[in-house]
């Protein structure tokens, strides 16, 4: 009995589990999850891109303007790197469905026009998912934070060379 046990232990290995990442008050394997990440466009130079990542590390990035790179490109980042861009957007999903971080919508005062956005996708297999659509002119309500965190969560990712040069 110890020998079937002992062989199921790499088996079990595959079950890691994403911290804070909770379904019904029980931790959610993030093999079953796929963050996309897409800037919007502002008036000026700001990179638009998406970045899509899966929880083994295996990504896209497509650079539409503004970008070191244009088009579609891969990258392998480890998956403690998708575990710590994961934990940094942790705070702001969603519980369930659409979160609208917008001009007219609640928790958005009066914003300063012509600022990007992003749009942040946690996708499970099953079909279930969340959505953050964040306008960067609706920080003031917190002095910046949210903005700020949802900014820096993209530096965890191998994919600065690409979004801006040198």
């Amino acid at each position: 009995m110890k020998i079937i046990a002992l062989g199921l232990v790499p088996l079990l290995g595959g079950c890691v589990m994403a911290i804070g990442n909770t379904e019904g008050g029980k931790p959610v394997a993030i093999e079953r999850e796929t963050i996309s990440y897409e800037t919007s466009p502002c008036f000026g130079t700001c990179p638009v891109y998406m970045v899509t990542i899966q929880p083994d590390g295996r990504g896209t990035f497509e650079g539409k303007r503004f970008t070191a790179v244009s088009g579609v490109r891969s990258f392998q980042a480890t998956p403690a790197q998708y575990r710590a861009f994961a934990a940094k957007l942790q705070p702001y999903r969603p519980a369930q469905g659409d979160r609208l971080l917008q001009p007219g919508q609640p928790g958005c005062g009066n914003a300063p026009t012509d600022m990007p956005s992003v749009e942040v996708r946690w996708s499970e297999l099953s079909g279930a998912s969340q959505k953050l659509s964040y306008y960067y002119g609706c920080g003031a309500a917190d002095g910046g934070r949210t903005g700020e965190a949802l900014r820096g969560a993209i530096s965890e990712l191998p994919v600065a060379s690409y979004i801006k040069a040198g």
